[in-house]
């Protein structure tokens, strides 16, 4: 299934982009979400398991399978003074 994927802060900025689309297995939970976007891009790897990800503006537990054309929003832990 095709999944549009959206970044936020320092997940944007390393990514160089906010907006990409990739490919996951059907039946696809959060958690392999997870797992493939850390395989897939080594430079956001070490902010995938601190994110926050909501699926189509909720957010969305580890457990919660995937649909087509879901839109999944990747918020890192931001912080600052």
């Amino acid at each position: 299934m095709n999944v549009q994927v959206k970044f936020f802060a320092l997940a944007k900025d390393r990514m160089d982009h906010d907006l990409i689309r990739i490919e996951l297995p059907e039946n696809a939970t959060v958690a392999d979400f997870r797992r493939t976007l850390a395989r897939e891009y080594p430079q956001i790897a070490d902010l995938v398991n601190g994110m926050m990800i909501a699926v189509d503006t909720e957010y969305a537990t580890d457990h919660q399978f995937l649909h087509e054309d879901a839109v999944i929003a990747c918020i890192p832990p931001v912080s600052g003074g």
